[in-house]
């Protein structure tokens, strides 16, 4: 599949909103621009590995993962098609990943190096703009990431999860979208860890749970 068949994907980016279909592709005409495919559970990005381009996601859905000492993986965000990353780093001085970028399913990434994209913030005033707001918007959500795992206990942040569902289901009988292992991943905890604190909820009259399903028994814990 030659990369041109992307070109209205990255034309729909806001990032390119500015130029036309023609000079997008003189774009890939560029040697500091590329795209690269990779299969599902590939590692994209290593811990501790420099970063060398500025990446837009094209297609599949990526997840950005911290592997700390104890063994134990925290999930921080996900990527979804048109998502950028890489640009927080990229012109750091110390610019290597600080977690593992991995691909939950076939995906397509356009890379672009730092030279490439310094031509196009000088040449492209909504480019530049666009890159600095996915930047910030990149540090708010790994800050607000670090902020809540930091201060909430294991309760807590199954409380959350239960509250954000039920406001989204609408039913004290909730649906799980994700699988018990992705939920511990996401609050930053083993799994064992996770399903014994969901055993005492149960014996505490709190829930009741199957492996798809979460039943409320007491509204007051949504309060």
């Amino acid at each position: 599949m030659t990369s041109k068949l992307y070109i209205n994907i990255i034309q729909s980016n806001s990032l390119f909103k500015n130029l036309s279909k023609e000079k997008l592709e003189k774009l890939f005409n560029e040697d500091d621009l590329s795209i690269k495919k990779y299969s599902t559970n590939e590692i994209i990005y290593f811990q501790n590995e420099e970063c060398k381009s500025f990446d837009i996601l094209l297609s599949g859905k990526l997840v950005v993962q911290n592997l700390d000492q104890n063994g134990n993986i925290l999930t921080i965000t996900n990527f979804y098609p048109g998502d950028s990353f890489g640009g927080h780093l990229i012109f750091a001085d110390n610019n290597f990943y600080p977690m593992n970028v991995i691909s939950k399913s076939d995906s397509v990434i356009l890379k672009m190096k730092k030279s490439l994209v310094l031509k196009l913030c000088q040449t492209d005033s909504n480019f530049l703009s666009e890159i600095l707001r996915s930047i910030s918007n990149k540090t708010i959500i790994i800050s607000n990431k670090i902020h809540d795992i930091s201060l909430k206990t294991i309760r807590a942040c199954i409380l959350d999860y239960l509250k954000y569902e039920y406001n989204l289901q609408n039913s004290l009988t909730l649906k799980l979208s994700m699988t018990k292992k992705e939920w511990a991943e996401k609050i930053g905890v083993h799994r064992p860890s996770l399903s014994r604190e969901l055993m005492k909820m149960k014996r505490e009259g709190l829930i009741d749970y199957t492996r798809k399903s979460i039943t409320i028994k007491k509204r007051d814990i949504l309060n």
